[in-house]
């Protein structure tokens, strides 16, 4: 059920993450570890069940939106899960941004 905006004390700006922010740029990580990193917890951070249902529920749609800044990798093993990475061209644009042009 909506609720009137005049119940909450104060609301913040939806800002997310960038691939480039977010990841290390010589490492890979599964949708779980993408899910504790938009939270600002470390990739292995200990969660409950219901906590991780949440916070992957978050992170899938953050990979949609930026799968072109992304890359992925195939699972290690035959069932395992797929790994995700920051995109070269991602890490130049933000390089490029941060003024760091060469």
């Amino acid at each position: 059920m909506p609720e009137p905006r005049s119940r909450f004390d104060e609301v913040f700006p939806c800002d997310f993450y960038t691939p480039a922010e977010l990841f290390e740029p010589d490492q890979l990580y599964t949708v779980p570890e993408i899910a504790r990193l938009l939270q600002g917890l470390d990739p292995d951070a200990p969660v409950d069940d219901g906590t991780e249902a949440v916070l992957i529920d978050w992170a899938v749609p953050w990979v949609l939106v930026n799968g072109d800044d992304l890359v992925i990798a195939e699972p290690l093993e035959e069932n395992g899960p797929g790994y995700y990475g920051v995109a070269e061209h991602a890490l130049d644009a933000a390089g490029e941004e941060d003024g760091d042009e060469e």
